[in-house]
């Protein structure tokens, strides 16, 4: 059978997941061992060595690279979202430049800034919604452009197919973070991007129970180079966390796009709000980028919604401490939704003048949009609000 020819939902739950041919078990099972046996002295067999490869481990990756679409040579699970990025910089060296987008994840600039900088590795954060920018600050030593599909905190969306002529015309390799946007709503290697990154805590997940990273890779000479700094370096997700974000993956077209409807209309109710100053979610027809978004997104625009509230910093962290069904957390992507205050909490780790210059202001809340009912996350928030605000 052509599996190939299955609907993205259908490959979710049957590629990667075949029935254990010794039980019968609809659901593979879950292999801890960290040691193999081998056929001969020098002689080497499918697996060796857990941080080699896991049986469990290459199901997920099956399954990834299958939903990342006919482009993907492959996938790699990591411990972390944060270590899947940093095996993608370690394909740099000494005296190399890196374009990152402005609207990028605290953590990501974090090791851009503060880690890979000592390394010798220099960075320029750009305006990825504005390719003449990006062109503008390329230079013969960039060998890397990393960005976000949806970016983090403020949910602007680059064209991905002018990013990657930019930077195949000078030989770089580029790299998204499509957390936000999930396997589900957009395939980036579609537009001509050769890294996709996920961190799998979120979405593909989506329970809030497990840590991982994935990198899904275009080409496969690149992906043997990625393989081999994973290998080398061991950042490698561990089998009862690949068999969570495998499950996940079940549902992961259900529940990304169930949240997106319901991130949907919480941003256009938040438009009408007295105290709320400024709306952004790529699905509001004002978004600078709606069009761009509208074209490479895939039946929904997303769960994540941010919004700028007509007040201190110190009313915008009552806010976000006065909710009852948002919890006050950092992450995203699960069943349950989230609320935090970027200036301090996801962001932080940016410098206080780059958090002002590009518009991560005291004011700015972020939202991930989880499976609760869109009227009790409405009244959730209004409460919190009118409470912060009104006093």
């Amino acid at each position: 059978m052509d599996e190939s020819s299955d609907s993205f939902r259908t490959r979710a739950i049957h590629v990667g997941n075949q029935v254990d041919p010794s039980t019968g078990a609809v659901v593979p099972p879950i292999h801890l061992a960290s040691t193999f046996r081998q056929p001969g002295a020098g002689v080497w067999g499918e697996f060796d060595y857990s941080r080699s490869g896991n049986p469990t481990r290459g199901n997920l990756q099956t399954t990834l690279a299958s939903l990342e679409g006919e482009q993907c040579a492959g996938a790699l699970a990591f411990s972390s979202g944060m270590a899947a990025i940093h095996c993608v910089t370690m394909l740099l060296k000494a005296g190399d430049h890196v374009i990152a987008g402005c609207d990028l994840y605290g953590g990501a600039y974090r090791l851009l800034h503060k880690i890979c900088n000592r390394s010798g590795v220099e960075v320029t954060l750009v305006d990825m919604t504005d390719p003449a920018a990006v062109q503008a600050a390329m230079t013969p030593k960039t060998k890397l452009i990393w960005g976000e599909t949806i970016g983090n905190p403020r949910l602007s969306i680059p064209d991905l197919a002018d990013l990657a002529k930019i930077a195949h015309q000078q030989g770089a390799i580029i790299g998204v973070d499509n957390t936000f946007g999930t396997p589900a709503l957009l395939r980036p290697l579609e537009h001509g991007i050769d890294i996709v990154m996920h961190s799998a805590t979120k979405y593909l997940g989506g329970h809030s129970d497990c840590l991982g990273g994935t990198l899904a890779v275009a080409g496969q000479s690149l992906l043997d180079e990625l393989y081999f700094i994973q290998n080398a370096t061991g950042a490698v997700l561990d089998p009862l966390s690949c068999f969570l974000v495998a499950r996940g993956l079940k549902t992961l077209d259900l529940r990304v796009r169930e949240q997106s409807c319901t991130a949907l209309k919480l941003a256009r109710w938040l438009e009408s709000h007295s105290h709320v100053k400024s709306v952004l979610y790529p699905g509001l027809e004002d978004h600078p980028q709606h069009a761009t978004a509208a074209r490479q997104f895939d039946g929904g625009f997303g769960a994540m919604v941010t919004f700028e509230l007509a007040g201190t910093m110190d009313q915008t962290a009552k806010a976000c401490e006065s909710t009852r069904l948002f919890h006050l957390a950092v992450s995203l992507g699960a069943v349950e939704s989230l609320i935090e205050q970027p200036a301090t909490m996801s962001h932080a780790s940016y410098d206080p003048t780059d958090r002002a210059k590009f518009g991560i202001s005291d004011g700015l809340i972020r939202l991930s949009v989880g499976l609760e009912s869109f009227d009790d996350l409405k009244r959730d928030l209004d409460q919190a609000i009118c409470t912060a605000l009104e006093g």
